[in-house]
């Protein structure tokens, strides 16, 4: 169940998704737990990996006892980050080992902010994030939205959440198709994502001459994807949206490459590094304004914005915006002019490693 680097005495131990390198299931939280693991490794702090196999955050009870395990075989004093999806489910698990290790939890999104939870089970999710949140050294939040949610709501003290935001990889400015017509919306196809929201905005925008790729991995939610793919064909859109299946490395860059707007059309979003990486690559960015996004959309230093937020789950809005985007050569041309901007403010993977390193060798001396 695990995975050793080589490092020092001082290595930290991570425990991560066994996914978290499944090229079939990417996801802003994997590419953050790999980017911090390379990270904090080359910033002197090497990583020994456990892999928790298993369905997170609602694990057998074989699963739970192989964390245990897991978790018991550790020194004692040890510092040991968790990712949230794996720890936040199990406080029967986490919060024992509380006692004797150095427990840090880093939350990607809240459990029970997941959309289309059942009530009972959303709230017994919140109860149990709450227990072990409260017993851990220190959390980790990728962003200040999640930060203050996880502070108010579950009533861990502020001094001990953490904001460690994801960071950027450097990239060639997108030469586009035309300048406005490719639109590119990546993300895992489920409900959280708001995938079904953007086609009936489509829908509603079909006289416009564009083409849309929805890239992401469809095995999550199987329903989803299939009422998406009937949407697509009721609506008439079959041959202008392509659900592509999931892309990464160098397949990703060229669907960025490509496209002349990103669109993020999610129902919850506490940071959205779909954004980053569009703007890394100078590409303007049509967005929701759900929970993080518009602080990591930002301002360009002339305080540009580089796209347009419009509310969550209005497909009326979201088509009004795609018309004034198609309609407005002028706005084209300053939110573009904005995202090449902001492309220079953006924070590094490196950034990030050293922001957790420091934290984590705070809690070792």
């Amino acid at each position: 169940m695990s995975r050793t680097s080589r490092g020092q005495a001082t290595s930290v131990i991570f425990v991560l998704p066994a996914d978290v390198d499944d090229a079939s299931m990417p996801s802003g939280g994997n590419v953050y737990d790999r980017r911090v693991c390379l990270g904090l490794a080359a910033a002197g702090r090497p990583v020994r990996e456990i892999a928790a196999r298993g369905s997170w955050p609602r694990p057998d009870a074989d699963t739970c006892a192989a964390l245990a395990r897991s978790l018991a075989a550790v020194p004692d004093s040890s510092v040991v980050l968790l990712d949230g999806l794996v720890a936040c489910g199990v406080p029967e698990v986490v919060v024992p080992a509380a006692d004797r290790l150095n427990l840090v939890v880093v939350v990607h999104l809240p459990l029970a902010d997941e959309v289309g939870l059942a009530p009972e089970l959303a709230a017994d999710l919140d109860a149990r994030e709450r227990r072990t949140l409260h017993a851990a050294r220190a959390v980790v939040a990728t962003s200040a939205w999640t930060a203050n949610r996880l502070a108010e709501h579950h009533g861990v003290s502020p001094d001990r959440v953490h904001v460690i935001s994801p960071g950027t990889d450097p990239a060639p400015l997108a030469p586009g198709t035309d300048g406005v017509s490719r639109l590119l919306c990546v993300g895992s196809l489920t409900p959280s994502k708001g995938q079904d929201v953007l086609v009936e905005a489509l829908a509603a925008a079909r006289e416009l001459p564009w083409t849309c790729d929805l890239v992401g991995p469809w095995r999550r939610d199987p329903g989803f994807v299939e009422r998406l793919r009937e949407a697509i064909v009721r609506r008439g859109l079959d041959g202008h949206v392509r659900l592509t299946g999931p892309r990464t490395g160098a397949a990703l860059a060229r669907s960025y490459a490509a496209a002349d707007l990103v669109v993020v059309p999610s129902r919850v979003e506490t940071f959205g590094m779909v954004v980053t990486e569009a703007l890394a690559r100078g590409i303007p960015v049509l967005a929701t304004a759900a929970q993080g996004l518009p602080d990591t959309l930002g301002r360009a230093p002339d305080g540009g914005v580089p796209g347009v937020l419009v509310p969550p789950e209005d497909a009326p809005a979201l088509a009004a915006a795609l018309r004034k985007w198609f309609g407005d050569k002028e706005l084209r041309q300053r939110l573009a002019t904005s995202a090449r901007h902001r492309r220079g403010m953006l924070a590094t993977w490196n950034e990030s490693a050293r922001h957790l390193a420091r934290l984590l060798g705070q809690l070792t001396t």
